[in-house]
């Protein structure tokens, strides 16, 4: 399998960019790593020693941070991002990943990949962290900012294939995210969600509030992109706030730091399971191919860990899955 990486995007791009690609071609039997970029540059963090299993295709121009995404998919054809998707399009990838511009690689996923038929809006997808580690899959969180009721059905069926199909799960339960959990709570948009996610082929188990999702209250949790990103945002950054205090706390004197050398263990598990770097990238379902997007400041082990969902997502046939379940509705 050939999962195509931009070496060019993100904030530690090409170097840890490409040391996680080296790192998880050195792990991943039947893997061959496409990286996509300056070669030059690459070249110069790829070392002497490169895997057979790594191939580099030269491209000219990169997709900044600050582009316009529709004018730089469009303009800069040649760029690292537009010529991962374009091998995807072309079936000389399976998969690709990238760290850069979120609004280019959605553009790219539309314009360059492609939609799958009978997909209106793909969703862009992440697994949440829980306390009991099995974690929640979140769609969409902000490939799209507005939504109808039928996208958000789409949602709940792609996220149930992925949940079963990546992660084992039988009749995963599907929650509306909403301000009640109960049915006629919310907006007009969830509210006709609501109903139509109760007719389909899922196993819905109604409303679901933001508060209760760290505690598994759900399987897959249904959204609007603009309630999603914000949703994931405000997590993130109290995820952020508490260990900076929790840090602060235990460096002000030297009865805090002894109790610190006491607790430390827990909290590396616990910073450990709040992670992103630890749960890979967030794929854009709904494409006619696997796109993955990596947290623009990915390290080498979240580019590892995208890899590795690649990799899974292409063995379990995620995209046919999809795009047979969408074309009997």
């Amino acid at each position: 399998m050939r999962i195509a990486i931009d070496a060019m995007g993100g904030d530690h791009a090409p170097s840890l960019i490409v040391k996680g690609a080296l790192e998880a071609a050195s792990e991943m039997h039947g893997v061959r790593i496409l990286l996509v970029g300056d070669a030059d540059q690459i070249k110069t963090h790829l070392g002497a020693q490169v895997p057979p299993n790594i191939e580099i295709v030269h491209a000219d121009d990169v997709i900044g941070p600050d582009d316009e995404p529709v004018k730089a998919v469009r303009r800069k054809k040649s760029s690292s991002m537009v010529m991962a998707g374009q091998l995807v399009r072309e079936g000389k990838a399976e998969a690709m990943l990238s760290a850069g511009n979120t609004g280019a690689l959605m553009t790219t996923g539309l314009l360059v990949v492609g939609r799958l038929e009978g997909i209106e809006r793909p969703a862009l997808v992440s697994m949440l962290p829980t306390m009991d580690d099995v974690g929640v899959l979140a769609l969409d969180l902000g490939a799209n900012m507005d939504a109808k009721p039928e996208h958000l059905l789409q949602y709940s069926i792609m996220g149930s294939i992925y949940r079963a199909k990546m992660n084992g799960l039988n009749k995963p339960r599907v929650g509306l995210l909403n301000v009640g959990t109960e049915a006629m709570k919310g907006n007009e948009l969830t509210k006709a969600a609501f109903d139509l996610l109760e007719a389909a082929p899922i196993h819905f188990i109604g409303n679901v509030e933001a508060r209760d999702v760290l505690l598994r209250n759900c399987d897959v949790l249904v959204c609007d992109g603009f309630a999603g990103n914000i949703m994931l945002k405000a997590m993130e950054g109290t995820a952020g706030t508490l260990f900076k205090t929790l840090r602060d706390v235990f460096s002000s004197s030297l009865l805090s730091k002894l109790a610190a050398a006491v607790v430390m263990p827990k909290l590396r598990l616990l910073r450990k399971k709040m992670d992103y770097n630890e749960h890979g990238g967030a794929p854009l379902l709904g494409i006619n191919g696997l796109v993955f997007k990596c947290h623009g400041s990915s390290d080498v082990k979240a580019v590892k860990n995208t890899v590795r969902q690649a990799k899974l997502a292409i063995e379990s046939n995620l995209v046919a899955s999809i795009a047979a379940e969408i074309s009997r509705k």
